[in-house]
């Protein structure tokens, strides 16, 4: 039985949509991008949900061996935070821009206002500390999160990242990928200056 004439156009044109759909597809994706370049955000300064919330701390063993300034590195903990503003870095000895950002890291350790706290992320223990002894510690406590929980406690997309935790304990900030001049100056520093214009915590 022949199809009747009326229907042989609709069938045509949903054979047409359905073969112009990827490419509707495509060309969304692209605008989406597009604008994104556009826009002047930086990319690697992802949103994180958990900035505003307390900071997902975990009690975690020490990086044994570790030192710096000729004292023995304590293991990053729960209370290691408290009453700090606080940068925390996620990294590790076989990351390479982790070594690419480790100056800028070591260059904030200097700054008054900041405690630097090290995540070795999945790690070797051997590797890490030789990893710092050639670059140098800008740590104040260091703790081994081998199996990554932590890492997914604090949402990590991949290594290096930083977060900017409050003196109360609450994210503040976020850097998905190695510190730059650009992203010091331009989002860790206003968000330090910021977090500095807060009421420190009763007690």
């Amino acid at each position: 039985m022949s199809v009747p004439a009326q229907e042989k156009p609709a069938g045509s044109r949903m054979r047409l949509l359905l073969a112009l759909l990827p490419l509707v597809i495509f060309a969304t994706l692209a605008a989406i991008f597009f604008f994104q370049l556009r826009s002047g955000r930086d990319a690697s300064e992802i949103p994180s949900a958990l900035i505003g919330t307390p900071a997902p701390f975990r009690d975690l063993e020490p990086l044994a061996g570790a030192m710096r300034d000729g004292v023995p590195v304590p293991a990053l903990t729960a209370e290691t935070a408290k009453g700090k503003l606080t940068l925390v870095n996620f990294w590790a000895s076989w990351c390479v821009p982790c070594r690419q950002e480790h100056p800028a890291i070591m260059a904030l350790a200097q700054d008054p206002r900041l405690t630097v706290l090290g995540v070795n992320y999945k790690d070797g223990n051997e590797n890490a500390l030789r990893f710092l002894g050639e670059l140098g510690n800008p740590f104040a406590a260091i703790g081994l999160d081998p199996n990554g929980k932590m890492a997914i406690d604090f949402g990590v997309y991949g290594i290096p990242e930083s977060y900017l935790v409050g003196a109360d304990g609450t994210i503040l900030y976020k850097k998905v990928g190695p510190f730059d001049e650009d992203s010091i100056r331009n989002g860790l520093m206003p968000a330090i200056e910021k977090a500095q214009g807060r009421p420190a915590p009763a007690g």
